[in-house]
């Protein structure tokens, strides 16, 4: 899982984007962390152990599947699904958070603390720090609580408590921030695993680091199987770690990248979540990137009907690969997606994730300009946990 380019500066900015923006008592606590990152990524016994761990007991490598009669795939275009779906725990959020809590137990951090939205990164969590045999809090909006009822009980029958937020939104911005509180107030023997590509440094670069295991099968795999690389990566992005996982190890190669945000029910403020098409720089959760404010620097709310796109920010790399031009990033509305799931999982027999059903929406509105064109995408999650969602919003037809 080596790096190619682009690792942020010594003050963990990516070009303008980044840093570490945190109170004075989480130095220490990020400074130690990203000592202990570099030190455990440097050990060959720990690599070794965390690919054996996601061999074995999350079922890497994850495969590829080519679509076969979505959006005219199969016929005027190639579509390959990077199918991170089949992980253990159904979606990408197990790479980080295996990651993470191995180093948590290196660091000899007694408890586990998380945030979640749309529940996976929850589930993820508990179920590694279950693995290893560490309490797990997870920190969880009301809303979301209510409209990811099954992945609350994944996570209760995992063993960690399940901690309401019902300040704000009762969303994912809100339970980062009642994380991020309890962290400051337990930072001496508590280890907070961040769900995404976001938050202070070092943990941007670290997220993308365990999430690089996408893009560096995915690389292997398509070109064992056509002899080349695709010509479009495409991923959809709330806090943007699956995407910053497939991208980054082909940020060398000329690729279209494009990124799918949520474009919820409008462009107005508190009806998207499209942070990098329409949001500006700000600092948010302890770093300085794309975000979702009023002119007078005050975080808006985020709006989607998928769950883990529901955050007014981005990692701050996505930020710095849109200013360079790298990456595209364009926004789907809540019904694009939804009719995207229905008609995908009728025609391919996979039920996406929510998330994920933004960027298949994308190759549906795109996919004339995609003919002839080899697109590899990353499905990211399945759409179980979406079940609710779905019927209320009629959905499933």
């Amino acid at each position: 899982m080596g790096s190619p380019v682009d690792n942020p500066d010594a003050r963990g900015f990516f070009g303008s984007y980044g840093g570490r923006f945190v109170p004075e008592i989480l130095v220490p606590a990020v400074e130690e962390l990203d000592a202990a990152f570099e030190k455990a990524t440097d050990d060959k016994s720990f690599i070794s152990e965390l690919n054996r761990v996601m061999r074995d007991f999350s079922g890497r490598p994850t495969p590829l599947t080519t679509a076969v009669r979505f959006a005219g795939a199969g016929e005027s275009l190639t579509l390959e699904l990077k199918r991170e779906d089949l992980n253990h725990t159904g979606a990408h959020k197990i790479n980080n958070t295996l990651g993470q809590v191995m180093l948590a137990r290196r660091m000899a951090k007694r408890r586990i603390i998380a945030e979640t939205g749309a529940g996976q990164h929850g589930v993820a969590t508990a179920t590694a720090a279950a693995l290893f045999g560490l309490p797990c809090d997870v920190y969880m909006g009301v809303e979301d609580i209510g409209r990811q009822a099954p992945n609350v009980e994944r996570m209760k029958l995992l063993g960690a408590r399940v901690i309401p937020v019902d300040q704000g939104a009762g969303t994912l911005k809100d339970a980062v921030n009642e994380a991020m509180r309890n962290w400051v107030r337990n930072v001496e023997d508590t280890f907070y695993v961040l769900g995404s590509a976001v938050g202070p440094h070092p943990y941007p670069k670290m997220v993308r680091y365990f999430q690089s295991v996408i893009g560096h099968e995915a690389r292997e795999q398509f070109q064992n199987r056509y002899g080349t690389l695709p010509d479009i990566l495409l991923a959809c992005v709330g806090g943007g770690s699956n995407a910053a996982g497939l991208f980054y190890p082909f940020l060398d190669d000329d690729i279209e990248m494009v990124g799918v945000e949520a474009g919820g029910e409008g462009s107005d403020p508190g009806q998207h979540g499209a942070s990098l098409e329409l949001g500006s720089p700000g600092i948010f959760h302890g770093s300085l990137s794309y975000v979702l404010q009023d002119e007078d620097g005050q975080i808006e709310t985020a709006h989607s009907v998928s769950a883990g796109l529901d955050y007014p920010g981005v990692g701050p790399e996505h930020s710095h690969w849109l200013e360079t031009g790298r990456v595209s990033y364009q926004r789907v509305s809540d019904s694009d997606a939804l009719e995207a799931t229905s008609r995908f999982a009728r025609e391919e027999g996979i039920l996406p994730a929510l998330e994920t059903a933004h960027a298949l929406a994308w190759i549906s509105q795109n996919a004339g300009l995609l003919a002839g064109r080899k697109v590899l995408m990353c499905l990211s999650g399945r759409g179980d946990k979406d079940m609710e969602t779905l019927l209320e919003a009629g959905g499933v037809k």
